[in-house]
């Protein structure tokens, strides 16, 4: 795979997630009118199915608090 190709299927990948994270952030806010804060989590969790099991998978973690008001 080319380094090219490799990064347009990165930014579809976030860019998807990311469309999708707003909508579904914003549907539930709209829900939830009272709610002044949410505390999310994301995690991203390479699920490859490597040949060597000593590969080590990429795992990244984000925590954020938005402000709802």
């Amino acid at each position: 795979m080319t380094d090219d190709i490799c990064k347009k299927d990165i930014r579809g990948l976030l860019k998807t997630f990311g469309v999708m994270a707003d909508e579904a952030i914003v549907g539930h806010i709209a829900k939830n009118p009272n709610v002044n804060s949410l505390n999310f989590k994301v995690t991203l969790e390479d699920i490859t199915e490597y040949e060597d099991s000593n590969t080590e998978k990429l795992s990244l973690e984000i925590t954020k608090s938005i402000n709802c008001n």
